[in-house]
Formats: C-alpha cells, structure tokens, sequence
C-alpha cells in the first residue's frame, strides 16, 4: 500500500509545532530547511504539496521569551499574531532558494462550515496550485478560539490535525502526511513500555485502535487521539494517511517515497462525494436527530430520504440548509445531513404523515425532512 503514497499527486503534509524547536528550545532552523527542501524537490517533481503549518504561537512565544503553555487566551492570540509572520519567513525564505513561491492562507472554523466560503477556499486553493505556489496553511489564531481555547462545546482542530484532514478531503488529495514527534501508532505507550511495538497499518480505526490513542505533545495541541480523527476523515475520504515521527532526519523524503515509516492509515476505495464530504466532515454539527428503526432501515438500505414518520426526539435549534448530525435508536451518530426546515417546524412535524406537513408547517418546502442526496453516511 506504500506505492499508493510514492504516487499520490497531490498531497498534504501538516508539520506540528514541536518540530520548529531542538531540544535547548531553539529554533530548529536546520530541520525546518531540511522539510522545505524535500517539499520543493516533490514540487519540482511534478507534485502538488499543501502544507498545513503548526508554529505560529510557538514562534511568537520564542520570541518573546514567553511559555506559550501558561499564557492567557489573548496572550495567546497576540503570540500568534507575532509568531505568523516569522512563520511565513521561514518558508518564503527556503522555497525562494529553488524557485518557488509560497502563499499564505489563514482559516477559521467558519471557512468550512459556511458552504459558500468553503467553495471560495477550495477555488482560490486550486488556483494556487495551478500556478505552482505551495500553500502554506494555519488556522487564523488571532480571531478564532477554537483551537486556542478547548472545551467540550469549543473543539480543537487538534493542533491543526483535523485542518489538515479537511483541507485533503475538500481539495480530494491522495495522501495526508501527519509528522509530529511520534514515530507512529504503538501498541503501547513507548514511553512507558519499551517493548511497544509499532503498527504498521491499520484499515480500520476501531474502539480498540482509538483505545491506544496517548496523550498531547508539549508544545502541540494536538495528540495521537486527534492524529487518528484526522485519519479517519482521510480514510473515509478514500484517501491514505501516515503519521511519522517529524524528528528524523530525510523522514519527509522518505515517506514520500514509499518507505516502511510511521502507520499507514488505509482508506477506502470509494470515497463520498464534493458535497457529501463537505456535510461529513466540514460542517459545524447545529442538532442533533432522533430516529428510529425503520427510518434509520430507510436511509441506510433503501436509499430513502429521511421522512418525519420515522423521527421520535430533536435536539438543538436549527434553520433550514443547517448540518445535523443523524442518531439511530442505539445513540450512536451514523450520518449527518442538510435538513430542509428549522427545529421550530420539525419539532411539529415529527413522527407524523408527509401530507402533514402543509398544516403544520411555516412553509412547505419538501416532503422529506432531509432527502437522500443530502445525507452523509460516516461509516459502512
């Protein structure tokens, strides 16, 4: 499976915030050089490379001789603000030494789950690409919280692991390249156990495999736990993912190139569509919908649209055109779709008749709830 990563024409690569730093908390210019170099060499090649960066707190922190880890969340943003720009200097200087041209994009949350920007971002990022520039990415830490500040409500894009998962899925890249300072997903904490051991590839992320997930870098916000979310929307994006310890020297060059490093995350051979995608993965969850049985036996095996009939609780306030996440009768999250009235209307509607729906409803606009091209399944 390996040839399918030495083949990849397009590829994203994300590179955590510890891998800017040696071990005296020093900028690691040497090793930052050394990523740049392989990424041009695979451009020059005829590659497509993205690049999702990790750095710019890190960065503004060594700058100001603050720890980024006890700093306040507008202590934070103003590290990122200082810390970008010397971000962006370090890959507009390497790139320019062979020719190219680097370009920055900052995103939010928002730049996902509002369609249209996405559709604007996914335009401008093709363009890019279609000129040769390698898009260096990051999230705009110095107007969006979400990764800065993390809660239950207030998700991370874990240290921009599952940025890097959906900038691949949006822009349908053949390979996401994860490097971080682990060398890949063990059967145990190594750091614990010494005689952990490696997997080498996994085809499914299952309870047992999430199980193994350890706990986040120390510069980074992310982890392996997060580093497995961003497989899984690779893999179910029909892509493949690596995740490789950054720390070794060529490692770049090597994965590119097929070599047995890090875990292979297998993804499958079909793959959703544009759209389905973007409701999968890229989308802000606005509720949450009961159903039952048979609705659920519906949309799953039938190919049906999701009617009211079949829909027993709602949860949360939505608009019509909103994502809601689709919960079968043994709580479990199955699928998420577009719904085509507000919760005000389906709180009304459901587990009534179609023909219901014009008594009962603000404004008629369909008979289905959610119709079958608007839902996403997240797992076979």
């Amino acid at each position: 499976m390996r040839y399918r990563i030495r083949d990849a024409k397009r590829v994203v690569v994300k590179l955590g915030s510890n891998l800017f730093f040696n071990n005296g908390g020093h900028v690691a210019l040497g090793r930052i050089f050394s990523f740049i170099e392989d990424i041009a060499v695979a451009s020059l090649a005829g590659r497509q490379v993205i690049v999702v960066s990790s750095g710019a707190v890190a960065l503004g922190a060594n700058a100001l001789k603050m720890k980024s880890a006890t700093a306040s969340l507008p202590q934070k943003q103003a590290l990122a603000a200082v810390g970008q720009s010397r971000l962006m200097n370090l890959y507009e200087q390497g790139f320019a030494k062979y020719g190219l041209t680097a370009g920055q994009i900052l995103l939010t949350e928002e730049d996902f789950s509002n369609r249209k920007r996405y559709l604007n971002l996914r335009c401008t990022l093709e363009t890019l690409l279609d000129m040769g520039v390698i898009p260096i990415i990051n999230e705009n830490d110095t107007v969006s919280t979400n990764e800065l500040e993390v809660t239950d409500r207030n998700p991370s894009f874990g240290d921009n692991d599952k940025l890097s998962a959906l900038v691949m899925s949006k822009l349908e890249a053949h390979a996401l390249i994860l490097l971080s300072d682990v060398d890949g997903l063990f059967t145990e904490d190594p750091r614990h156990n010494p005689s952990a051991e490696r997997i080498p590839e996994v085809h499914e992320i299952t309870p047992e495999v999430e199980a193994l997930a350890g706990r986040k870098s120390a510069r980074g916000r992310g982890g392996m736990s997060t580093k497995l979310q961003a497989a899984r929307i690779a893999m179910n994006s029909g892509g493949i993912a690596v995740v490789a310890n950054g720390l070794k020297p060529s490692i770049l060059a090597r994965v590119l190139g097929g070599e047995q490093e890090g875990t292979l995350f297998v993804g499958k051979s079909e793959s959703l569509s544009g759209k389905r995608r973007w409701i999968a993965f890229a989308s802000s969850i606005s509720g949450r919908i009961h159903i039952n049985e048979g609705a659920l036996d519906a949309i799953t095996r039938k190919n049906a649209s999701l009617l009211y009939a079949g829909v027993t609780r709602i949860e949360n306030e939505f608009e019509n055109g909103d994502v809601v996440a689709i919960v079968g009768p043994n709580g479990q999250e199955g699928a998420r779709g577009t719904v085509n009235y507000s919760s005000a209307d389906a709180s009304k509607l459901s587990g009534t008749h179609s023909d219901d729906i014009a008594r009962l409803a603000t404004t008629k606009n369909y008979d289905a709830f959610i119709t079958r091209n608007n839902i996403a399944f997240l797992a076979d």
